[in-house]
């Protein structure tokens, strides 16, 4: 489980204090996937450096699975827009990256790096670069990288957003096809509201900065098979898209 109770975050330029953050209050149920929306600026990927206990100067309360943000401790995994990728190492390479870092190399992790290739499509390709792959295929590294650690709490920052539509669809269902098997505590930062409501369990909106949560959505279509040409699909992303449009112009 995440808890996040009374979280506000600043920051201080040339005596000037600004305001990141103010009286963030969210709760994810272990194994759930939360969706954030919010304008640029408002925080988000502030958040999730919290959450990766990259940032550690905050006030309020932070907690996974009832304990402080502690990385040396707990298994997080954070996945940014460009992938994090290392250039000059292989594609397994890349993948074991996480589970080496951690120390988490054991005898099943030869097994489960190669169960984690083939779910991944990414048999054949072992041995490459990535910077002889498409993005689609970077994506799907970090994926394979970040669901190989069996984290407490996986982060994505905008991940899918350098791609094109149906490359970005295509990953959409790679990584529920995935997070299904594992059922990884999840929170992505997104500006799609159709990506919010396909892959969000939970939808939360944020309002312009200081980004505080301007509402919740408990998402009844997340998992339903076929949900983009569903009626109710495009009822909810309307919805969704007033609640913002509504709440950004204040």
């Amino acid at each position: 489980m995440i808890q996040i109770k009374a979280l506000h975050s600043a920051y201080e330029s040339s005596g000037v204090r600004t305001e990141v953050l103010t009286d963030i209050n969210l709760e994810l149920a272990a194994g759930e996937t939360c969706a954030i929306i919010g304008p640029s600026g408002c925080g988000k990927s502030t958040m999730l450096k919290i959450l990766a206990g990259i940032i550690t100067d905050f006030d309020g309360t932070v907690l996974i699975n009832g304990q402080p943000v502690m990385p040396e401790q707990q298994t997080i995994g954070f996945i940014p827009q460009n992938y994090g990728l290392l250039p000059w190492k292989n594609i397994t390479d890349n993948i074991r990256l996480g589970v080496k870092i951690k120390n988490k190399n054991t005898s099943d992790s030869g097994k489960n790096l190669a169960e984690m290739v083939q779910l991944l499509g990414l048999g054949g390709l072992e041995t490459r670069y990535p910077g002889e792959l498409s993005g689609g295929q970077q994506q799907r590294v970090a994926l394979a990288r970040a669901f190989l650690l069996q984290p407490d709490l996986l982060l994505m920052d905008e991940p899918f957003s350098a791609l094109d539509a149906m490359t970005r669809e295509e990953i959409q269902n790679v990584f529920l096809a995935v997070w299904r098997k594992y059922s990884v505590s999840t929170i992505l930062v997104t500006h799609h509201v159709e990506e919010a409501v396909y892959l969000g369990r939970k939808i939360v909106i944020l309002s312009a900065a200081p980004g505080t949560v301007s509402k919740v959505f408990d998402n009844p279509l997340f998992g339903v098979e076929d949900i983009r040409n569903r009626q109710d699909f495009f009822q909810l992303c309307l919805e969704l898209r007033q609640t913002i449009k509504e709440d950004w112009s204040k």
